[in-house]
């Protein structure tokens, strides 16, 4: 069975052309014109994923993102600004992806199909929840299947994305890797955007777990996780 996709989108073309497009694929699909409701949106038709147009009538995308991150459905953002901090501020609220306009729809379906396929590999493998133990590191304690991290006990509210990150740099401390290995490499995909997303990511990242974990910043290379205490396990 195909998935259910939301379109938040107040350009009737720009919406008409891809619920075409994606109900050609196999997907069902709902369109939303004005980001109002899309609560009630997600609790009845219930979205595998969402296209949200940033610049709406009636409320900005920005708002809806953060209203509806917690959802953990993938948001693939539709932006026709060129300003890359207008992409970032998606990403920081909890989106996934970002498309600029004008879009080639082919595109549009492979980022779909990137991010429904990421989805169902985080779904399974939150089903093999006790097959593995958590990771430690210094106090920190990262459940990998469950997707929870705590400190001294306490849950740390990560984005997805940052969760991602943290888990990859956990597994491969000691290690160097440039901006667009960990686009690449975290993302699952080619990612095409500003190297600055993983900045904006590291950043949040650092502020929420503060000095419990060391993220290195290697000047002109990019971000490595350095081990600094000899106890740490996974």
């Amino acid at each position: 069975m195909k998935e259910n996709i939301l379109i938040i989108e107040d350009d009737e073309d720009i919406s008409q052309i891809l619920k075409f497009s994606l109900t050609k694929e196999g997907y069902t699909v709902k369109v939303n014109d004005n980001g109002l409701k899309v609560v009630d949106d997600i609790q009845n038709f219930r979205p595998d994923l969402i296209l949200l147009d940033i610049m709406l009538g009636d409320i900005d995308g920005f708002s809806i993102c953060k209203e509806i991150s917690n959802y953990k459905i993938p948001i693939i953002m539709l932006t026709a600004r060129i300003d890359i901090i207008d992409k970032i501020l998606g990403l920081e609220l909890g989106a996934d992806d970002y498309i600029t306009k004008p879009f080639d729809i082919r595109e549009v379906i492979t980022r779909i199909r990137v991010a429904l396929r990421r989805k169902k590999e985080v779904a399974n493998q939150e089903k093999q929840v006790n097959t593995k133990k958590d990771i430690y590191i210094g106090n920190i304690n990262i459940s990998e299947y469950s997707r929870i991290v705590k400190c001294n006990g306490e849950e740390i509210k990560l984005k997805p994305k940052e969760f991602d990150i943290l888990l990859f740099l956990v597994k491969n401390k000691n290690r160097v890797y440039s901006r667009d290995e960990l686009l690449n490499l975290v993302w699952g995909y080619d990612f095409i955007g500003d190297t600055r997303t993983i900045d904006v990511h590291i950043t949040r990242l650092r502020q929420k777990i503060k000095k419990e974990v060391n993220i290195e910043t290697i000047f002109g290379v990019g971000y490595m996780l350095k081990e600094s205490n000899a106890n740490d396990k996974a």
